[in-house]
């Protein structure tokens, strides 16, 4: 192994696969879990005849990622691999493209896809592959696509199939699933070993080795106090009130508190209840309040001018939809405060002392040097965005060296960055033309960044899985792992709690690590025969809740005016995922607008925004 560059940890996880066994590799973020894959790969390709691999991997960066930078440069000149994705043609032939190829990488929607499409040259059963790699095999829970294609392995399994894969799950921690007992969280890892039908292997010889290779990054809280005062958000807060008082809910509709995530799952419920019962103060007013309540949580995350141009822009598209009283109540509303919103947004006063802070912890790291690299996470694509427009007008920031760009989720959209502006930021990142990251949590898991000596965690409540991985990016040595927060804030409460639940992980791997073999495989299979029970169940009630109703019972209405627009009947899947209204008389209730780059399909090309042409908006609803 030393000649392929393996680390004497990797080669201990690996042995027990190099036997032929099912099993989850549990090493940290940085520790080589995907070159430890592709060696297993490769033992399997030269020892077995006619062998076929698949990569499963769960964002569609990650299919280029591996195979430019892991697969390819160890395989590609011995085997015939192929890269495959939801942006290359060789999807629609995916049958043909595995039957051609010795090992495939691909996003496990495209393997998916491909079980159920029974067309010829676009399916394929699993007996066909002999090992299956599955990247962050710890998604690999409840109705999340990796379960779905273990769910048809496992089934197989019991039914007494022999032809199935060899299983090869990654993962740098499978978390608790929730649970705060030692008896939850070996229950929750169980559960996944049972979902994978593999046992979880984690150095343990060689840890030593390990722990030198992958080296905990220093861990600080970068406290801040509360504002003392904040006339904006508190200005906010009585606009917020005075729609409450016009929409007259009454003491069966409780909310909690203004500026909270809880407070957003409230107005989410009021907005659909107002939709079901044809109530529209009930549902514009439910929506005008959840961008106050954005307003509020950009307030408390960055500047109050960020939370203020969030407002003027939702509001300067709506004078030209009004149509009833409560549009121009609330369109009035905030005409009246603009004024003043806008005044107390520029007082430099009450801004948020958390910005102070953050401004403190990049220049303390990057004024170390010029070889300073960082990742400054945040939750939301638009505060990202804010973070950004900060940084670069931010004077100080900008003679310390500081480079920054935006990392957000691939996808659809002027929100979205494409898989292109990822590669490329990425790349600059890797060059260094770049040197600070403003990412939500796609650069947690799985993408190859180098070594950064700084990963700011800022304004996030996630939950120990995610803590580990976005940690595991300050591999540089004497980094730094900073949680900037607001003195008794959750944040700091959520930090510690994943610190108890990180070790709990630990110590549930190593309980069920130390369960005697027959004791593991007879529990693992009493769950996998409960879930498959559990599941045939759910798929008769789910069939027998579709069979309520017929296809031309079902009626489409815009979301905004409750204008019928269509039927059920009218509905095309495509590509089992994609619903498509084939009624050419449906063009009458809708207007185009700008072109959006989306995705080609085989056979149709989709790329505009359409609007209710009675109201304007762009959402539809089912009503029965």
């Amino acid at each position: 192994m030393a000649d392929f560059g393996l680390y004497e940890y990797q080669e201990e996880v690996v042995q027990r696969a190099l036997r032929g066994d099912n099993i989850i590799i549990w090493l940290p973020t940085g520790g080589g879990k995907t070159r430890a894959a592709v060696y297993v790969a490769k033992k399997h390709l030269e020892n077995n005849p006619g062998a076929k691999v698949a990569v499963l991997v769960n964002k569609v960066h990650l299919v280029d990622q591996h195979y430019n930078k892991e697969f390819k440069p160890y395989l590609g000149r011995d085997y015939s691999l192929v890269p495959i994705s939801g942006d290359c043609d060789q999807k629609d032939f995916f049958g043909c493209e595995v039957k051609n190829s010795d090992l495939v990488i691909c996003t496990a929607q495209i393997l998916e896809n491909a079980l159920t499409n029974q067309e010829e040259g676009k399916h394929v059963e699993l007996s066909q592959f002999t090992l299956l790699i599955i990247d962050e095999c710890h998604h690999t829970h409840k109705e999340g696509v990796y379960n779905k294609i273990m769910r048809r392995y496992v089934a197989q399994k019991l039914k007494g199939e022999r032809r199935l894969p060899q299983i090869l799950g990654l993962t740098a921690s499978p978390g608790t699933g929730g649970a705060k007992s030692i008896k939850g969280a070996v229950e929750h890892v169980l559960q996944i070993c049972a979902n994978l039908d593999s046992v979880i292997v984690s150095s343990k010889v060689y840890a030593p080795e390990l722990k030198k290779k992958v080296p905990r990054p220093r861990k600080r809280f970068d406290i801040v106090d509360r504002r003392p005062q904040d006339p904006f958000g508190d200005h906010l807060k009585f606009m917020m009130q005075f729609i409450h008082d016009f929409m007259a809910l009454g003491p069966d509709f409780p909310v909690r508190e203004f500026g909270t995530q809880e407070y957003e799952a409230d107005v989410v419920i009021l907005e659909k209840k107002g939709v079901t019962d044809r109530n529209r103060l009930l549902a514009q007013c439910s929506l005008h309040l959840r961008q106050y309540n954005d307003a509020l949580l950009i307030n408390d995350t960055v500047r109050m001018v960020d939370a203020f141009r969030v407002l003027e822009s939702y509001y300067s598209t709506k004078s030209s939809t009004a149509m009833d009283g409560t549009d121009f109540f609330l369109l009035g509303l905030y005409q009246e405060n603009k004024v003043e919103l806008r005044k107390l947004a520029g007082d430099a006063r009450f801004e948020n002392p958390k910005m102070g802070k953050l401004q403190n912890t990049l220049l303390e790291q990057f004024d170390q040097g010029e070889h300073s690299r960082g990742i400054l996470f945040s939750k939301t694509r638009k505060s990202t965005h804010c973070l950004y427009d900060w940084v670069s007008n931010n004077p100080a920031l900008q003679r310390a060296g500081i480079r920054a760009a935006i990392l957000t989720g691939a996808g659809n959209g002027i929100n979205y960055m494409t898989q292109n502006e990822q590669k490329d930021t990425i790349r600059k990142f890797r060059l260094g033309s770049l040197n600070l990251l403003i990412s939500t949590s796609v650069a947690e898991e799985g993408l190859d960044i180098p070594e950064c000596n700084l990963v700011v965690r800022y304004g996030l409540l996630t939950n120990e899985i995610a803590q580990q991985q976005a940690s595991g990016r300050a591999r540089a040595s004497d980094s730094v792992y900073s949680v900037v927060a607001q003195a008794g804030g959750r944040e700091v409460r959520r930090e510690l709690l994943n610190e108890c639940l990180e070790d709990l992980t630990g110590r549930a791997i190593g309980e069920v690590q130390r369960m005697e073999p027959r004791e593991f495989q007879m529990k693992i299979t009493d769950l996998q025969k409960e879930a498959l029970l559990t599941r045939q169940l759910t798929e008769q009630l789910k069939s027998k809740k579709k069979s309520r109703f017929s296809a031309a019972m079902v009626q489409l209405s815009c979301r905004g005016c409750f204008v019928l627009v269509a039927f059920g009947n009218d509905i095309k899947v495509i590509e089992n995922a994609h619903h498509v209204n084939i009624n050419p008389d449906f063009e009458r209730y809708y207007h185009t607008g700008g072109k959006i780059p989306l995705k080609t399909f085989e056979d149709w090309e989709s790329g505009r925004v359409i609007s209710c042409a009675a109201c304007g908006k762009v959402r539809l609803i089912f009503n029965l």
